[in-house]
């Protein structure tokens, strides 16, 4: 088939290979850190200062880090694709940003970050987002709001994730859909390939090893990121 509108979604796994941690490790810890004490509201009312402590060190380690060749790739995808292409991340690292960046991308290309981004920041009182790429101290003044403070702009467990209308809208209108570096386990991402497949487009897995959720790919391509996705876009191009 040709496809003219491209959905791609990624998880962890594309920026595993950049130094990046993976959301969750086999223990269950985040960062050594439970997830219900650093990445709900709840956790942010009740110990600010350990929350905002979890971001700040994760803001910094950003520093240390670039893009692989797996974000390279997509990047010259985005700049040679003819149609729309949105590339969703449930990434809250910058590392998509700064290879599209280097390679600028054609005129229906979009970036969506579903989970929020770590360099930036948004007031408790407005949901104004700001910019924001050093520490956040335990209780910073919003200045977008006299009575408001600053949190880091990350979707915590228990908060609707962000563009989900763009998104839907994108996948009801896809021909190819493809999954690269995620789980598939977490929703609402975990349910776009099955909105994608109910739309008609052809879909693809790109993973280190086949998920849960194989089954529901037309194709899986499996090994790292660095070298299945360069090959696939490759191939993807070449038609």
């Amino acid at each position: 088939m040709t496809a003219r509108n491209l959905v791609i979604l990624t998880g962890a796994g594309i920026s595993a290979e950049s130094g990046v941690p993976t959301f969750r490790a086999d223990d269950g810890l985040w960062m050594g850190h439970r997830i219900e004490d650093v990445a709900t509201p709840e956790a942010f009312a009740r110990d600010p200062a350990l929350v905002q402590d979890f971001y700040n060190r994760r803001r910094r380690q950003l520093a240390e880090v670039r893009p692989n060749a797996a974000h390279h790739a997509l990047a010259d995808l985005a700049a040679r694709w003819e149609g729309d292409f949105l590339l969703v991340t449930q990434n809250v690292d910058d590392l998509h940003d700064r290879a599209h960046a280097e390679t600028p991308p054609a005129a229906g290309f979009e970036l969506v970050h579903m989970h929020g981004e770590l360099l930036k920041a948004h007031c408790t009182r407005t949901g104004r987002v700001c910019d924001w790429p050093g520490d956040l101290a335990p209780q910073e003044p919003s200045p977008h709001h006299p009575s408001g403070r600053l949190r880091p702009h990350i979707v915590w467990f228990g908060e609707m994730p962000l563009h989900m209308e763009r998104i839907n809208a994108a996948i009801a209108a896809c021909d190819l859909f493809v999954a690269i570096g995620t789980s598939g386990e977490v929703y609402p991402a975990a349910g776009f390939v099955q909105q994608a497949r109910l739309a008609g487009a052809r879909t693809v897995e790109i993973n280190l090893a086949p998920t849960s959720g194989r089954r529901l790919f037309d194709e899986g391509v499996y090994g790292p990121a660095t070298q299945m996705v360069p090959a696939f876009v490759h191939n993807l191009m070449a038609g």
